[in-house]
């Protein structure tokens, strides 16, 4: 055996003696996050996981914005009002009663917020030809939040509370 060789054989057993080599952990791609958002089950879940989905989102949106590709912008904040919905939907199957269980209402109202201040700002920026899909997606956006309010927050004061249903009369015998 030459010193090559037995140099490159050290060297092989003096990584071994390390454990496993682990892998540089890279960054999540939007396509990864969106794969691993659109395969989850779990409402609470997703919802946690269009946080970091919706900013990687954000990010490709205001990318494509600088380079004056507003079709893929707009395409992008369409893409997360469907996330949205999908995790809305998911939690409210998991949670219908959001005052009791807010466990991924809360998440998902927080980034909303980002969500809309995110198209207003994409609605300053885009020429006119663009912007009737994205008013359409704010207005999807505010609707699904304030429903998502209204689930949070179901009693709130100085709010009229719909009249209660009168009870019905008892019949008194007659003797």
């Amino acid at each position: 055996m030459g010193t090559a060789a037995r140099s490159l054989a050290l060297g092989f057993s003096f990584l071994l003696s390390f454990g496993p080599v682990r892998a540089v952990a890279l960054p999540d791609t939007l396509e990864e996050l969106q794969r691993r958002f659109d395969n989850e089950l779990d409402g609470v879940k997703k919802a946690k996981q269009l946080q970091k989905l919706g900013n990687a989102q954000f990010e490709r949106e205001r990318e494509a914005e600088k380079a004056g590709d507003f079709e893929t912008a707009g395409f992008i904040v369409e893409k997360y009002r469907d996330n949205v919905r999908a995790a809305f939907e998911a939690v409210k199957k998991v949670h219908p009663d959001a005052e009791k269980h807010p466990g991924g209402y809360k998440q998902l109202q927080i980034h909303i917020d980002s969500g809309i201040r995110e198209v207003n700002d994409l609605l300053s920026a885009v020429p006119e030809p663009y912007r009737p899909p994205l008013e359409i997606v704010k207005s999807d956006l505010i609707q699904i939040d304030r429903e998502l309010l209204h689930m949070l927050f179901p009693r709130r004061p100085g709010e009229k509370q719909p009249p209660a249903k009168p009870k019905p009369e008892r019949m008194e015998k007659e003797s």
